[in-house]
């Protein structure tokens, strides 16, 4: 399903312009410069807050009265922490969703990239489903949780859908073949472990994993999540830490590049990296695989920009270059 409303805001065309290209390339490398020199000098790990936060701090609910209809609640801190357990059900629909149209000739052809948009607008309906526990290699967790949102009701299922698709675009856009886990396509889920066996099932080239945090307030910046090497259980990401990791970095340096925003100032150091053995869909994973937590949604600042289609867009550019970088070597 597509969503509409005032926190919709899809990309505009861009207008031919008449210029000399020389204009153009003036414009272009002194955005790309600062971009970097702020990915460079960003190791500072303080901020607004002057230390850094646990990413397990509990954020404030979201006001009542400004939460839209088919809102996740906002209770957790990232992608797999925000989990309570309960009882059985089974997802409606299992295997990737390849929804977007086939992708067209260019260099990424013959790869394969599977998005994974996450959490699922429809979880908060359906919590005894999502709160089963799975395996998740070295011990159990919840199968899935709604995700966070802002202050003001916007939820992290809407924001990585939305960007998971422009993803999408642009990847199709150079040769790859590109699925996802879902597309809004299914009423929950799904679970972690479900995720993960998707992309191997695939035999994914890279796997990425869009979220969005829900530290507290003045916590700010985006961070991508390494597995760490587990081998424990049904877990062994010995053979994808080193992959993971260079994906990862070339993410993170054309996120920062593509967004202007730095990296966080409360997880990895100032690096934008943080490696973590915790998360099943890392360690179930036998293929690459990353995930990035765009920004805060729980700080104001951060927030502004998750709001923004044109920030969105600019994030999707981001992370779709690390994704080409990575594939091409």
């Amino acid at each position: 399903m597509s969503y509409v409303g005032p926190d919709f805001d899809p990309p505009q065309p861009r207008r031919s312009r008449r210029g000399p290209m020389t204009v153009a390339l003036a414009a272009l490398v002194p955005g790309a410069l600062v971009g970097w020199l702020v990915w460079q000098a960003v190791g500072d790990p303080g901020g607004p807050s002057g230390a850094a936060a646990s990413s397990s701090a509990s954020p404030a609910s979201p006001s009542a009265g400004a939460a839209a209809s088919r809102t996740p609640s906002a209770s957790g801190t990232d992608e797999e922490q925000r989990r309570s357990p309960s009882p059985s059900g089974a997802s409606t629909r299992s295997g990737p969703s390849t929804a977007g149209g086939p992708a067209a000739s260019g260099p990424l052809k013959g790869k394969v990239v599977v998005v994974d948009p996450g959490h699922n607008p429809g979880n908060f309906e359906h919590t005894a489903d999502i709160n089963r526990k799975v395996n998740i290699g070295t011990n159990s967790k919840e199968c899935d949780t709604t995700g966070t949102s802002t202050n003001a009701g916007y939820a992290e299922a809407r924001f990585t859908l939305d960007v998971a698709r422009r993803v999408r675009t642009l990847l199709q856009q150079e040769g790859a073949t590109v699925k996802f886990t879902q597309d809004g396509d299914r009423p929950w889920g799904p679970c972690v472990d479900e995720r993960a066996r998707i992309g191997n099932d695939a035999h994914a080239d890279a796997v990425v994993s869009v979220h969005a945090d829900g530290s507290a307030a003045g916590n700010r910046g985006f961070h991508v999540i390494l597995p760490a090497s587990v081998h424990s259980g049904d877990a062994d990401t010995r053979p994808i830490v080193a992959p993971s990791r260079d994906l990862g970095e070339r993410i993170a340096g054309n996120f920062v590049r593509a967004t202007g925003s730095a990296p966080s100032n409360y997880i990895g150091g100032g690096t934008g990296l943080d490696v973590r053995s915790d998360l099943g869909g890392l360690n179930l994973s036998t293929v690459p695989k990353v995930f990035i937590e765009c920004g805060n949604m729980r700080d104001s600042k951060d927030a502004a920009l998750l709001t923004s289609g044109a920030w969105r867009q600019k994030a999707a550019r981001g992370i779709s270059e690390g994704i080409v970088s990575f594939l091409r070597g």
